[in-house]
C-alpha cells in the first residue's frame, strides 16, 4: 500500500482528503511536523484561506525546508498550490518559491469568491489526468491564481472573466486550483492518479 503524507498546518481539509486518498488505496498519515514525512511515497499540502497564514504555519512548523528538499511527489491543493509559487498578491507574502512566479487576484470577475463547477482546458497530457474527458468538471473556491514565470508549467486553465492556470506541473511537483476531495467523481479519479503516480515513482527508486 503506497503511504502518503497530508501536511497539517491548521487550514487545510484534511477529513476529506484523506478519506478520498484511501478510497484511492493510499495508506494515509497526516503529519504536523517535518519527521513525519520519512518514509512516505507522496505528500499531498492543502489549504484554505489566506496564503500568509498558512505559510506563516507551514514556516512555525518547520515544514518550509523539507517541501523544498522532498524527492517523492507533492501535490498542492487550493492554497497548497498557491504556496508553490515565489509571492503572494493577497497579503504581500513569500511562499515556497519552488515553482518561479506570483498569485494574483483574479480580475474582470462576475464575482469573488470563484465558488463552483467549472470546465478544465488540458493544454496536455499529464499522469493525473488519464481516464478524465477531455473537459472535465471539478469544483472551486477561490479569489487568487498562480501566474507562473514560465508558461509551460502550466497543465490545465479553466476561465472566470479571465482564463487562469487550474492545474500545473515542475517534475514532480504538481498542484490543482480547485478542491479534488469536492469534485465527486471527476476528483476521486484524479486523485487516484496521484496515489498511483507515488506508488510508481516508489518502485522506480
Amino acid at each position: 500500500m503506497t503511504a502518503l503524507a497530508i501536511i497539517d498546518h491548521g487550514a487545510g481539509n484534511l477529513v476529506s482528503i484523506g478519506q478520498a486518498l484511501e478510497r484511492a488505496g493510499a495508506d494515509v498519515r497526516v503529519a504536523d511536523r517535518p519527521a513525519d514525512l520519512a518514509g512516505v511515497s507522496g505528500v499531498v499540502l492543502p489549504g484554505v484561506g489566506s496564503t500568509g497564514t498558512t505559510m506563516e504555519r507551514l514556516t512555525s512548523a518547520g515544514f518550509a525546508g523539507p517541501l523544498a528538499e522532498l524527492d517523492v511527489p507533492l501535490f498542492g491543493i487550493c492554497v497548497g498550490l498557491q504556496l508553490f509559487f515565489d509571492t503572494a498578491e493577497e497579503d504581500g507574502s513569500r511562499c515556497l518559491g519552488l515553482i518561479e512566479g506570483s498569485v494574483e487576484r483574479l480580475q474582470d470577475t462576475p464575482r469573488l469568491p470563484h465558488i463552483g463547477w467549472n470546465d478544465l482546458e488540458i493544454l496536455r497530457p499529464d499522469p493525473l489526468l488519464v481516464g478524465l474527458k477531455e473537459r472535465p468538471t471539478f469544483y472551486f473556491v477561490h479569489s487568487y491564481a498562480p501566474v507562473p514565470s514560465d508558461p509551460d508549467v502550466v497543465v490545465a486553465v479553466a476561465e472566470y472573466g479571465m482564463p487562469f492556470p487550474a492545474m500545473v506541473r515542475t517534475g514532480r511537483r504538481v498542484g490543482v486550483q480547485f478542491h479534488p476531495e469536492r469534485s465527486g467523481r471527476n476528483g476521486a479519479l484524479l486523485l487516484a492518479n496521484f496515489v498511483a503516480e507515488c506508488g510508481e515513482a516508489a518502485d522506480a527508486a
